[in-house]
């Protein structure tokens, strides 16, 4: 799958000029988080590019303002109010708002003179991940830009908001919320906000063992677009077309899990066939750099493997990578709502949500 980025880099070698436009705010119910983003050209399917703010007539206004920058320069900030009326005539989500904040691609995607274009694709195919920060100043409702720069993980800074303690701020919430893949909004006072917006690959799933449970993990994990992959030392078990569209890797397991990079966006789930198998995968994988370590089965055997995980020296900070046993308590006992579980938790971690009900919300 082409990232919104990589369509922009595609547009930028050919010449082509392109607005970007972006959900910088949300309040309320709204059919798109912040981050989301839409590329506007000028006659390609009424404007858009790529990606989407939700659709309807607030995407359709947005495609409007983006064409205006595009004709005009400048930058765009507008809220929709997305009224009962508005719901019930256009099917989106009543109640809330969104501000969208729509700029030349030139101006959205550069700093320091230059443009990042082509670091932020790179980053998007699984390279070097980089945070774009945008500062937003607010009255009210009202809120307007204030300025933009680019932060690597190692916290090198690309661009000024102006000011060396605003730019301390905004390397600092970008590192921590690289970690995460996912854009936040950062409170700075009573009338600024950051927007953190990291740029990451897909998130990638590593399972140990090819049973049944494994199987449905492996869909599951599909189904919320993980890059997927199988590590099964079976032959009857390894067959790719028990996984579909998966990365299966015949072989030993904890040798190969040992070997492999995980990088920001990597997640380990262990699965396998028996204790032993399983408690030297643990091993091999807190050993490596996975963020996110799942291991399935009973509360007996992880008590058992933590133990030799002590004894073998593991770090502290390392047993708190293990999650174990795996998964949220949703009461269920087959392999799908098994995997539905184990899923739940890992999404309830990359997106840093409660995991209460909707319900309780308000």
């Amino acid at each position: 799958m082409t990232s919104i980025f990589e369509r922009i880099a595609e547009l930028e070698a050919g010449g082509r000029r392109f607005a970007l436009a972006t959900v910088v705010r949300t309040d309320g119910s709204t059919p798109q988080v912040v981050g989301a983003k839409m590329v506007v050209v000028d006659d390609e399917e009424r404007g858009r590019a790529a990606g989407t703010l939700g659709g309807g007539c607030v995407e359709a206004d947005a495609i409007d303002a983006a064409r205006a920058v595009l004709a005009g320069g400048g930058r765009s900030l507008r809220a929709y109010e997305l009224t009962e009326d508005l719901a019930w005539n256009t099917g989106l989500v009543c109640g809330g708002t969104m501000w969208i904040l729509a700029e030349p691609g030139g101006d959205a995607l550069s700093a320091a003179g230059g443009s990042l274009v082509g670091r932020l694709a790179s980053a998007a195919r699984g390279h070097d991940p980089l945070a774009i920060v945008t500062l937003l100043r607010r009255s009210g409702r009202d809120v307007a830009f204030g300025g933009r720069v680019f932060v690597d993980a190692d916290g090198r800074l690309t661009g000024s908001l102006g000011d060396a303690a605003l730019d301390a701020r905004a390397v600092d919430a970008a590192v921590v919320q690289l970690r995460h893949g996912s854009a936040r909004t950062v409170a700075m006072d009573e009338g600024r906000d950051l927007l953190v917006d990291p740029v990451t690959s897909r998130p990638s799933l590593v399972i140990a063992g090819g049973g049944h449970v494994a199987q449905a993990i492996a869909r599951q994990a599909r189904l919320v677009e993980f890059d997927v992959t199988v590590l099964e030392d079976r032959p009857e078990f390894a067959d790719p077309a028990r996984f579909g569209g998966a990365t299966v890797v015949e072989g030993d397991v904890p040798s190969t899990l040992a070997s492999l990079d995980y990088g920001w966006n990597g997640f380990v789930v262990i699965a396998t066939r028996g204790h032993k198998l399983d408690a030297d995968c643990v091993l091999a994988a807190a050993r490596s750099n996975a963020r996110y370590i799942g291991l399935l089965g009973s509360r007996r055997k992880t008590v058992l493997i933590e133990a030799m995980l002590r004894e073998a020296g593991v770090p502290a900070e390392r047993l708190a990578a293990i999650h174990a046993p795996v998964g949220l308590d949703l009461g269920g006992r087959t392999p799908a709502e098994i995997a539905l579980s184990v899923l739940a938790e890992i999404t309830q971690l990359r997106y840093r949500a409660t995991g209460a009900p909707l319900s309780k919300r308000a």
